[in-house]
């Protein structure tokens, strides 16, 4: 335990996912109501097709795949039950013949020649037919070249012999060679889990492969089933949505050599955008996961199918490690395959994570509107509180410092070629007009300010002199400096010093009419 600590930190927590593990001194889990499964662990699927009515006719019409999907009860019996059937009937044929020729009653004649010779009865026809068909030949019991009839029949019988053949021993053949088998030795986790991975809430659950033999070109989907209804109130029972597992990119084509961990990131696209720890508790669905390949030794495709309802999926755990580096290969250790351990999650939906992200950075709301990721009303309540916010806080400031912040009426070139303390304001001029009162907060501001003021008051003060025939001047901005505190004094002089000093005549004409 130590080890894992030290290798996954202090705040891991070791979690066995099997029943067969828990200690005595647990209370025993209360009892849950089995919930009924779409697609079982093992693959099969719960569905039962009744009351086809006259659509049954249709199964006789593709019999060998008919043959092919019966249980192996079923299609033993029907095996035996053909060749026995087509034995008797043939060895009928034979018998009927010598019957009609009266072979049967001049058995002990030596001048006469039958049609098969050594044929006397049933059981005698019946040797024959067996002999003939599984060209055994023993030479007791053979066809005369008196018997026409006989050699029809025997025509007859060995077209009929080899359809026989050909469909139940094919049958037989494809039933046995189907690849259902070799899903029994690809893997899936027992749970699937919810944590974070790159920053980013994920979906993930385990699949392996147990034999050395590649599954090639293997590729793995993912269907979510979940009831739902529609806006026009129409019900959808076991609604099917994709669950992208890197289809986009190309990551679920899988390289199936030792485990991997399959992963759906919970995005705005994704249907799991809502599903939050708690919602978990309420939910009911189910995840479908079908794994697709080639087997390599036949070429026959295989699929391996399970699933995972809303209680087999954990949230806030993580797989462990199953693959570690020993000397001269990479060993798997399959005993850790189902085993998960927690990790710190944030319990909340991907939705309220971003609403909580978005009320903690107000500033971050006009962006947001126009990326469309809130609707219309939500972003016009929202920057109507934003502007009222910084209505209040300017509102709190006396009437010269009112003025110095509120310099909406500058034209944009002016406001470009600022370099002032007031930088930081006058620079917003070609931005929106909500955009410029949010930006007139004091806490923002007014911090820029007093920091360029504390940078330039050295030269404020060599320049003092300057100031001064400025504040005499007939600039509105100067005379209304006046009546500003020393400190502040300093701080406009440089501001009107800097903006106005490097400007040209024109522009600093233009500048004194916008003010007056």
């Amino acid at each position: 335990m130590s080890a894992l600590r030290k290798k996954f930190g202090d705040d891991y927590q070791v979690v066995t996912t099997s029943s067969s593990g828990s200690g005595f001194n647990q209370p025993a889990p209360e009892k849950k109501r089995k919930r009924q499964r779409f697609v079982d662990k093992n693959g099969r699927c719960n569905v039962q097709h009744g009351n086809l009515g006259g659509e049954t006719s249709r199964y006789l019409s593709d019999l060998f795949t008919t043959l092919v999907d019966l249980k192996w009860r079923y299609n033993l019996f029907v095996f035996i039950l053909t060749y026995t059937v087509a034995w008797l009937f043939m060895a009928f044929m034979w018998w009927i013949i010598a019957y009609i020729r009266g072979d049967l009653n001049r058995t002990h004649d030596d001048k006469y020649t039958p049609c098969v010779a050594n044929v006397y009865n049933f059981p005698s026809a019946f040797l024959f037919f067996i002999e003939t068909e599984a060209t055994i030949g023993y030479g007791y019991r053979y066809i005369t070249d008196k018997c026409p009839e006989g050699i029809i029949l025997f025509l007859f019988q060995s077209i009929l012999g080899s359809i026989v053949d050909a469909f139940l021993i094919g049958c037989m053949f494809i039933k046995m060679s189907q690849p259902k088998k070799r899903a029994e030795t690809l893997m899936f986790s027992e749970h699937a889990a919810i944590s974070m991975r790159d920053g980013k809430l994920t979906l993930m659950f385990r699949v392996g492969n147990l034999r050395n033999s590649h599954m090639v070109s293997a590729q793995i989907r993912c269907k979510l089933l979940k009831s739902r209804q529609t806006p026009e109130g129409e019900f959808l029972p076991l609604d099917q949505l994709e669950l992208d597992v890197g289809f986009s990119t190309g990551a679920d084509q899988l390289f199936l050599v030792s485990p991997l961990t399959i992963c759906h990131v919970i995005d705005t696209k994704s249907p799991f955008y809502e599903l939050s720890q708690r919602s978990m508790q309420t939910e009911q669905f189910e995840i479908v996961v079908i794994l697709e390949g080639i087997v390599e030794t036949t070429g026959m495709t295989c699929q391996a199918r399970t699933s995972y309802t809303e209680d087999e999926v954990l949230w806030g755990h993580r797989f462990f490690p199953v693959i570690s580096l020993e000397e001269g290969f990479f060993k798997v250790d399959y005993s850790q395959f189902h085993a998960t351990f927690e990790v710190p999650t944030p319990p909340y939906s991907v939705k309220e994570q971003e609403e909580a992200l978005l009320m903690s950075s107000p500033l971050m709301a006009p962006s947001l509107c126009n990326s469309g990721e809130r609707n219309s009303l939500d972003c016009l309540e929202l920057l109507e509180d934003t502007e009222s916010a910084a209505a209040a806080a300017t509102s709190k400031l006396p009437a010269k410092l009112q003025k110095m912040t509120g310099r909406d009426g500058l034209p944009r070139k002016l406001l470009r070629m600022s370099s002032t303390a007031s930088e930081m304001t006058y620079s917003l001029g070609d931005l929106p007009m909500k955009l410029q009162r949010i930006s007139s907060v004091p806490g923002v501001a007014e911090a820029h300010r007093h920091l360029e003021a504390d940078r330039h008051l050295d030269s404020s003060d060599r320049h003092m002199g300057s100031a001064k025939t400025a504040k005499m001047g007939a600039d509105p901005m100067s005379q209304s400096v006046a009546d500003l505190p020393p400190k502040l004094q300093r701080m406009a002089g440089g501001c009107g010093g800097r903006m106005d000093g490097h400007l040209p005549p024109k522009l600093r004409k233009m500048n004194s009419e916008r003010f007056t």
